[in-house]
């Protein structure tokens, strides 16, 4: 397709547009468009890029507190951590390029999260991931697995920055659409954060990194639709990262934001140059020109369409101070990455482009960012399940937990996790494995702990309750290894926004997520969202995933020598069940017994008190600061007995507790703790002048958990991912 091809139905068709939007850009432009200027609507517009389904139900979310120093709106968000230091992340979905090729798909999900943290001045320290997985069986999932996996690690690996955790759920829903959610954390000087709103009429605007290729072409506008069977006929739209390349240009920006020649800096993600040009510009208030001529390109003949929707990875663009340019190339050549000058600021409220001598686009920036479309879609609520009744057991205790252990959902992960280099930095102090992970702030006694977290068949059965639980789980990771829980990014994966099904989920879980942010002090300061997961069955319909949204949460811990791990430290010491259900308990709707031992899926999820979260969780934190407990460990899939098991496999030792029925066993209770003290009377004194329920569940000690012997609990638990990838 030529920039000069007429504009039909069909073209503004295929750049994902409907006769409605076209019509807004008709009157926006108060002409017809050209190509060029089509394709920047296209991927301006595009869910991807103007969350256009979703903004009015994001500003629900609370996103501000005296920790937060920037929240949405920039590349990632901003928390204060104290000592002139603040913690910069976000997370963000490269789903549908990870399920068309998984290596590269994965890869460059990790680059480009990389350069939304130091884009805005800080160095990378940790990198996490949430995966969502189809069945194992699936013909096509281990290539999908084995190919995420070693992208992940390929480009984490290379670049230096240490992939320290993340989750990893099996459902057959993910079947033709995977989850690739990829986070990173970094760290950088309260004074030295760079923000991308360019401003300075006649300043110059530079681009730097790697050359423009034809890899990436119309990714956003494919991130934006759902998948038909020609899946594979979209592999050109995924980019190809260079994780050497990505090193390079991590440490020349780091080099020149030590100067002060930088007015403004955005990574090129999503639609490439046009959104980082577009978003500069519209946030500044200002105009933007560029000379396509001067664009670095490593393909001959490529057009100003192609130049502006590329997605090569590993390229910035600046404005910089003018008369800074000769400084600047010097230390991009240094590193031996491509350094031009552009454009230039202007006073237009224009984007125009020229090439070649003619100007071969002319855009009013309002329409194209600010101004974008924003539909309330109309959205029905889910149903609330029926009560589950009364489930009869099925097999022993002994049975359950053994098979337990060896499922998808429970079984270890340090298949995965062996491919990633977590060490490298020497900051690591808590290694995956744990509730949450663990970085020290270089040279400081502090430490940044960091989880991932989202129960998809929660948020499935009750979109409210999940939501909730899902910020209430990160919360609770973060504050199991005695860390004040700051801020969280998201990451919203849901189906078809115009399904009302669909959107009523998203809705919902945006409702419950809202509630726990407030209740736990918790804000949201960036995010993404992935619609559109779905892919179309052959009478048209479409299958969803479950909704995911996906929780990336981070928290402080003045000394990382007071840090909690899981693992049993010695025989006979005291097991405590902190936040004990007077009611019984034993909630096994939606919980991971009753599916995979019962074979069914059913019930309401449990339920979030979001005041007992915050109590319990509070005292726990504040028995890991006093020195009061030897190892803590929050309990969420499986239950209290897979918690024991957990905590006895990781250090090797056993624990007598007793009988437990079948509920009280696996149920998914939500706000529960297990701890282990040489001092449990100490521990229940504090917890009852706390208004904490707690009570002795058992001791540690011996070699078996409840009647099975920890060396078949490790087979079991160790076995599932070798034996699938045939590792």
């Amino acid at each position: 397709m030529t920039d000069s091809a007429a504009i039909t139905p069909q073209v503004v068709a295929e750049h994902g547009l409907s006769p409605e939007e076209y019509e807004r850009i008709l009157h926006a432009m108060g002409r017809t468009p050209n190509l060029t200027e089509l394709g920047i609507f296209s991927v301006m517009w595009s869910e991807h890029c103007s969350y256009k389904s979703s903004r009015i139900h994001l500003k629900k979310l609370p996103t501000t507190g005296p920790q937060v120093i920037c929240g949405p709106g920039e590349n990632a968000g901003v928390v204060d951590i104290g000592d002139g230091q603040a913690a910069i992340f976000k997370m963000e979905s490269h789903n549908h390029p990870s399920y068309i090729e998984p290596y590269q798909g994965a890869a460059t999900g990790v680059g480009g999260i990389l350069r939304d943290v130091f884009t805005m001045g800080a160095r990378p320290v940790a990198n996490m991931n949430a995966l969502r997985f189809g069945r194992p069986d699936h013909p096509k999932m281990r290539h999908l697995i084995s190919g995420v996996v070693h992208g992940i690690g390929g480009y984490g690996n290379c670049v230096g920055v240490p992939t320290v955790g993340g989750e990893v759920n099996f459902h057959p829903a993910y079947d033709g659409n995977i989850l690739v959610n990829a986070m990173t954390v970094g760290v950088a000087e309260t004074d030295k954060i760079f923000y991308s709103a360019a401003s300075g009429v006649g300043n110059p605007i530079v681009y730097v990194g790697s050359k423009t290729g034809r890899d990436g072409i119309h990714g956003a506008t494919m991130a934006s639709a759902d998948f038909s069977e020609d899946s594979e006929e979209k592999r050109p739209t995924v980019q190809v990262g260079d994780p050497f390349t990505e090193k390079l240009l991590i440490e020349a920006c780091l080099e020149l934001m030590s100067s002060d020649a930088i007015v403004a800096i955005q990574d090129m993600g999503a639609a490439g140059l046009t959104s980082s040009s577009v978003e500069m510009a519209s946030k500044g208030g200002v105009g933007i020109e560029l000379d396509m001529n001067a664009v670095p390109c490593r393909e001959t003949g490529m057009t100003p369409y192609e130049m502006m929707l590329s997605e090569s990875q590993e390229r910035m663009l600046m404005v910089l101070k003018p008369g800074r340019e000769a400084e600047a190339e010097a230390i991009f050549h240094k590193w031996e990455l491509d350094f031009a000058v552009i454009g230039r600021v202007t006073d237009t409220g224009h984007m125009i482009l020229r090439f070649n001598g003619e100007v071969v686009c002319d855009i009013p920036l309002g329409p194209l960012a600010d101004e974008a479309p924003a539909y309330d879609r109309p959205w029905v609520k889910t149903p609330p399940r029926a009560p589950l009744g009364d489930v009869a057991p099925k097999g022993t205790i002994a049975d359950n937990l053994l098979a337990l252990m060896a499922t998808p959902d429970l079984a270890s992960r340090r298949w995965i996790w062996e491919q990633y280099d977590h060490m490298v930095g020497a900051d690591t102090v808590q290694r995956p494995g744990g509730d949450a992970a663990v970085v020290r702030v270089h040279g400081s006694k502090k430490g940044i702990a960091i989880s991932t977290d989202c129960t998809p068949r929660y948020v499935f059965a009750d979109p409210v309750e999940g939501g909730k639980q899902a910020i209430a789980e990160c919360w609770r990771n973060i504050t199991a290894v005695g860390a004040k829980p700051l801020a969280t990014t998201d990451c919203m994966n849901f189906g078809n926004p115009q399904r009302p099904e669909i959107m009523g989920q998203f809705v919902g879980a945006i409702e419950g997520m809202a509630q726990a942010c407030s209740a736990l002090d918790f804000p949201i300061v960036s995010g993404n969202v992935s619609l559109y997961n779905e892919t179309k069955n052959d009478d048209g319909s479409g299958s969803a995933i479950l909704p995911t949204p996906a929780i990336g949460g981070i928290g402080l811990l003045a000394d990382v020598d007071q840090m909690a791990t899981l693992a049993f430290k010695a025989a006979g010491e005291h097991i405590v069940l902190i936040g004990d259900s007077e009611a019984g308990g034993g909630h096994l709707g939606q919980s991971l017994w009753l599916r995979y031992i019962a074979g069914r899926e059913d019930g309401p999820p449990p339920p979030v008190d979001l005041d007992l979260e915050k109590r319990n969780g509070d005292f726990v934190r504040d028995l890991i600061l006093n020195g009061q407990v030897s190892a803590v460990h929050d309990i969420a899939d499986g239950g209290l007995l897979v918690a024991v098991a957990e905590m006895a496999l990781a250090g090797n030792i056993g624990a007598d507790i007793g009988d437990l029925g079948h509920p009280e066993a696996f149920g998914e209770d939500q706000a529960r703790y297990l701890v282990t003290t040489a001092n449990a009377d100490a521990i229940l004194a504090a917890a009852l002048t706390a208004g904490v329920t707690a009570r002795r569940l058992g001791t540690t000690g011996g070699d078996k958990v409840a009647g099975v012997a920890l060396a078949d609990l490790r087979s079991a638990h160790e076995g599932f991912f070798p034996e699938l990838m045939g590792a």
